[in-house]
């Protein structure tokens, strides 16, 4: 199975791109801001540098690995979904599950392994650029040297490696049983993960109130705390999705018509495939509406006092602003990967739908309303997380609810996510109703 896998990865690369991509773009950031510790640990570095690096790449790089494995786990799902048939028809010709597994396994770890040493030279760039900008705020000395090295690559090595791994293991596991006729898996290690992240955020949400508003510390505690309950919501988006589902059926039908019932219907079968798309999106609304209004929140507090912004305050905000790029740049990256993937694997759904009497107009408004509720669905638990970290910062830091936050920064945000989601999905359909419906349906699934 070793060498089928090889050859697998060699002969049939482009059912891989989408996860390549993710493995690449994800060991860039865990490298570059590794490269950190690298050079926080060089020769002649003073106290302030030191103590500036090392709190970015330990804060940057959690966010990082989170978004990272994230995106391996929902790109790499996506992937074995659409190899059901491949694996049906591997069982029916005599391989057992266990060689099934590790034949993707190492596929997954080969992807892995090519996609870290891809980003190696990007992440070397990335991580003096990111040197510079300290620099350029005075919260490094101009004499620090850049560093990139063990610590870097070790950090990339072990991120990618684990989440391919694990996530390929877990999702060839669901399919080699429904391959052989087996139950569903219950998934009951993903919903421990997931109560175990909502229980863990709720903590640190409640810890803000054990600060004081003048400690440097105080974003921290919501800001994970929002970050662990958007993570417990894309976990559980399975379950959100049909349940929003039940209450909003009626009313999509009744304004959409044929294309909602085909929206409807399909949601309702294709809800855990969907939650691969959710998971980005939610994680993006949460995390960057979380870490943008407590930055504004923060800005306005400290001019309202009239203080002079210290050294550490400016280098909380260039971190704030930093980590706000990677979630924008990455989560969208990631979000239409992984929309891609999944919407190009319909093209046979496509044709079968065409077939059983639905015109390619349908078909395309049904895609857009489904990316509609998606939005939706996104945007709502995104919007519910960001404001259970930043509304009890906003009661420790002012004594209020958001004060003079208005709407700006989160319609900016659900704009940019409203159009990865529904942009990507409308415009890989409409590539797809290219395809002539009986060649489409001839495809292999």
């Amino acid at each position: 199975m070793f060498s089928l896998a090889i050859r697998s990865v060699a002969h049939r690369p482009g059912r891989l791109i989408a996860t390549l991509l993710s493995a690449f773009l994800g060991s860039v950031i865990i490298m570059a801001f590794n490269s950190m510790h690298d050079t926080a640990a060089g020769k002649n570095i003073d106290g302030r540098s030191g103590d500036t690096l090392t709190i970015a790449a330990s804060v940057v790089g959690g966010y990082g690995t989170l978004l990272v494995f994230f995106a391996i786990a929902s790109t790499l799902t996506v992937n074995v979904r659409q190899r059901s048939e491949e694996i049906s028809l591997l069982r029916r010709t005599g391989a057992t599950p266990a060689q099934i597994k590790l034949m993707i396994v190492v596929e997954s770890g080969v992807v892995a392994v090519v996609g870290m040493l891809l980003a190696i030279v990007p992440a070397r760039i990335g991580g003096e650029q990111l040197l510079d900008i300290f620099k350029e705020t005075d919260q490094v000395a101009e004499g620090v040297d850049f560093v990139f090295g063990p610590i870097a690559l070790a950090a990339g090595v072990s991120v990618g490696l684990i989440a391919s791994i694990g996530a390929s293991f877990l999702a060839v596991r669901r399919a080699t049983k429904a391959a052989a006729g087996g139950p569903e898996a219950r998934g009951r290690g993903r919903n421990i993960g997931g109560l175990i992240a909502f229980v863990v955020g709720l903590g640190g949400i409640g810890a803000t109130f054990s600060f004081k508003k003048t400690d440097a510390a105080l974003m921290a505690a919501p800001a994970y705390g929002a970050i662990l309950i958007s993570v417990g919501f894309a976990v559980f988006s399975p379950v959100l999705l049909r349940f929003l589902l039940g209450k909003l059926a009626r009313p999509i039908t009744a304004v959409t018509g044929a294309s909602g019932y085909l929206t409807v219907h399909n949601m309702r079968q294709r809800a855990t495939q969907l939650s691969s798309v959710l998971m980005p999106l939610i994680l993006f609304v949460g995390m960057a509406s979380v870490t943008l209004y407590m930055q504004s929140i923060q800005n306005d507090a400290l001019d309202a006092s009239g203080v002079v912004r210290s050294v550490d305050d400016k280098s909380i905000e260039t971190l704030n602003f930093v980590v706000v790029g990677i979630i924008v740049v990455f989560s969208c990256i990631m979000l239409i990967n992984t929309l891609y993937a999944a919407t190009t694997y319909r093209t046979r759904e496509f044709g079968q739908q065409r077939l059983a009497g639905a015109t390619p107009g349908q078909v395309l408004g049904m895609v857009a309303v489904e990316s509609l509720v998606l939005t939706v669905t996104g945007v709502f638990f995104g919007t519910v997380a960001a404001l259970a970290g930043a509304v009890p910062f906003s009661l420790v830091r002012v004594d209020a609810v958001l004060p003079d936050q208005g709407p700006g920064i989160w319609l900016a945000i659900v704009g940019i996510g409203a159009a990865a989601t529904i942009v990507t999905s409308v415009a890989t359909a409409h590539r797809a109703l290219r395809t002539p419906a009986v060649e489409a349906v001839s495809l292999a699934a």
